[in-house]
């Protein structure tokens, strides 16, 4: 990108953006990009009881903090419920556009079959019209992985979005959070475009 862009990147629940795109948010940031995250929900209604409601919220702003991310915002929609709330989700998506004016937003690919997943990107591509999306992979989700878009990342970037998806702990249990884990598929993908590290996305709409 040969000039500082506005990025948005959209989180159905706190920590999808990390999983997705963690590497390349920090990449940006480095590069003078300015960066938004927003995330919709903060799964209250998932936490167990022995944790407190925001714990997950907590989490958020320490991950979002390792990232560069100075510019972050929590909503309060139900986890998976946005079916059921699609309109008052495009307004939100709405009002972030016209506050915000991103030149690129980051939303879950289209292949991610996770009910929130998909309501939240079917609205965003309502709401963004004109603007470039890139949906972020979440290999758990989807029936089939996207590749018509990397970015390279360096050890660094790898390392920052591994220290701020560590930053949940709440969910360190899940197979998927473990270090190992999130290397090998960086790995993975930069082998694909003979690089060391990369994160995939789907071009959803490109913009030039």
């Amino acid at each position: 990108m040969n000039r500082s862009k506005k990025i948005l990147v959209l989180a159905p629940h706190v920590d999808d953006g990390e999983f997705g795109c963690g590497g390349s948010i920090h990449k940006l940031i480095k590069e003078g990009h300015q960066v938004r995250y927003v995330a919709f929900s903060d799964c209250k209604e998932s936490i167990p009881k022995d944790l407190h409601p925001d714990t997950l919220s907590r989490e958020m702003k320490v991950a979002t903090k390792i990232l560069g991310i100075t510019d972050s915002h929590l909503y309060g929609f139900p986890v998976r419920r946005f079916n059921e709330q699609r309109q008052e989700i495009l307004d939100t998506l709405i009002n972030e556009k016209k506050n915000f004016s991103p030149d690129i937003v980051f939303t879950p690919c289209t292949k991610d079959i996770h009910q929130d997943h998909t309501t939240l990107t079917t609205e965003a591509i309502r709401a963004f019209k004109g603007i470039t999306i890139y949906g972020y992979e979440l290999p758990w989700n989807l029936l089939t992985l996207p590749s018509t878009c990397f970015i390279t990342l360096d050890n660094e970037d790898i390392e920052k979005k591994i220290e701020a998806i560590m930053a949940y702990k709440s969910q360190s249990q899940r197979t998927y959070s473990s270090a190992n884990y999130i290397k090998s598929l960086a790995t993975t993908r930069g082998m694909r475009i003979q690089k060391s590290c990369a994160e995939v996305f789907e071009v959803i709409r490109l913009v030039l």
